[in-house]
């Protein structure tokens, strides 16, 4: 498990992290930008992972958690 504030390599994990970031948006919660150039929550979820201000878990896969746990033993 990593914790980063990069944007994501692929095009389905960016996808899932500006969704999760825009429903916490929409549910109330402010945006880490002062002035952000769109009032959308999706346009303002994007700005910040482009700017790298969210920050998110990367988890191992299932399938490499459990070989690790086998090699260890």
């Amino acid at each position: 498990m990593t914790v980063t504030n990069k944007i994501p390599e692929n095009q389905f994990s960016y996808v899932i992290l500006v969704a999760r970031r825009a429903r916490q948006l929409m549910s109330g919660a402010r945006p880490l930008i002062e002035n952000p150039r769109a009032h959308k929550a999706a346009r303002i979820a994007e700005e910040e992972v482009q700017l790298g201000l969210i920050e998110y878990e990367v988890l191992a896969p299932p399938d490499a958690v459990a070989a690790e746990t086998r090699r260890r033993g």
